[in-house]
């Protein structure tokens, strides 16, 4: 079988295919795409069996991929961060898988499409039409597996993200710290903005974090998180994004 994997988060995407080699070491993924423009491009001139597509891709929501090419392969969807088109996936594709995606479940996955292939086609303007009339849903809790244990971190309790070293962590307003398996350019697009606001390149943080703020040299603010951050000097808002920041903080 072969298989195309779309989906933004490189450890994701490597972590699926290792899974589907567990499953079926006769499947081959043919490649792993991480943004609409790459595949679309790849789509017009190649083909699979199957293809595991995230819902949301660095560039926008993967379905506008099927506006501009035509694509007639099963898909099984997969998702991080909410479910307010599930319904809509479930009239209309093989399966949907909610990330952390488990062995077990994306096995069922493809026992299904296995069984119903045949039978399958997806009616993509279906889908677009129904989400088109649906207000957006955000985020609302992370599930965090440290070793064997899994954690539930509701997304109110979050003061903020912060880039340390290579990885990606949440703070909450406990002051509890841990690792998150997102890009902090994934979570400003998962996490409501009226809530969380991207000040650089470190930091996404809870407007409900913020203690204090300070007018900085050109045209910059400082902010004082809490809890507080581990290098004060790590959360001053970049020039590029003080104007909006200030729009935020004003609405």
């Amino acid at each position: 079988m072969n298989i195309l994997i779309i989906e933004d988060e490189s450890f994701a995407a490597d972590k699926l295919e290792a899974m589907l080699r567990e499953i079926d070491p006769t499947i081959q993924v043919l490649e792993k795409l991480g943004s609409i423009k790459e595949s679309v491009k790849w789509l017009a001139q190649h083909s699979a069996d199957l293809i595991f597509l995230d819902i949301q891709l660095s560039d926008g929501l993967s379905f506008s991929i099927f506006e501009q090419v035509s694509v007639n392969t099963p898909v099984i969807f997969t998702t991080a961060y909410d479910q307010y088109a599930i319904k809509a996936f479930e009239l209309n594709s093989i399966s949907y898988l909610l990330k952390p995606i488990r062995k077990s479940d994306l096995a069922e996955a493809l026992k299904k499409f296995n069984t119903l292939k045949s039978a399958y086609s997806i009616d993509f303007e279906e889908i677009l039409a129904r989400l088109q009339n649906r207000e957006p849903e955000y985020k609302k809790r992370f599930l965090i597996q440290i070793g064997d244990k899994i954690k539930k971190v509701e997304v109110p309790d979050i003061a903020y993200f912060f880039v340390l070293e290579k990885g990606v962590y949440l703070r909450t307003f406990q002051g509890n710290t841990v690792p998150v398996e997102y890009t902090l350019d994934k979570l400003e697009t998962v996490l409501n903005p009226e809530l969380f606001f991207r000040i650089n390149r470190k930091y996404l943080v809870n407007i409900n974090a913020i203690s204090s703020m300070l007018a900085y040299s050109r045209s910059r603010v400082k902010i004082e998180l809490t809890p507080k951050a581990e290098d004060p000097f790590e959360t001053i808002v970049s020039i590029d994004r003080s104007a909006e920041f200030k729009k935020w903080l004003n609405r």
